[in-house]
């Protein structure tokens, strides 16, 4: 199935060559979780990250579903 993932900050190295605007399409299997789209991108799962599905905080092991936009984050930190 087919979802976009939107990468930021420092995450966005991990993105697919073919992306573009920050975004890329990603085609997961049918079940797949928040986890398993960072595990596709290669990101490390001990790397802290803050998930959002269709603009919903979300646990990483939340399931996805057709056509969902998930947004990863590093963690942020201000002052």
């Amino acid at each position: 199935m087919r979802i976009e993932v939107r990468l930021f900050a420092t995450f966005a190295a991990y993105l697919p060559p073919e992306s573009r605007n920050g975004a890329a399409t990603l085609e997961v299997p049918e079940g797949a979780t928040v986890a398993d789209v960072g595990r596709v991108l290669g990101i490390s799962s001990g790397l802290a990250r803050i998930s959002l599905v269709n603009g919903r905080e979300a646990s990483s092991d939340h399931p996805l579903m057709r056509s969902d936009i998930v947004d990863l984050f590093p963690p942020l930190a201000g002052g």
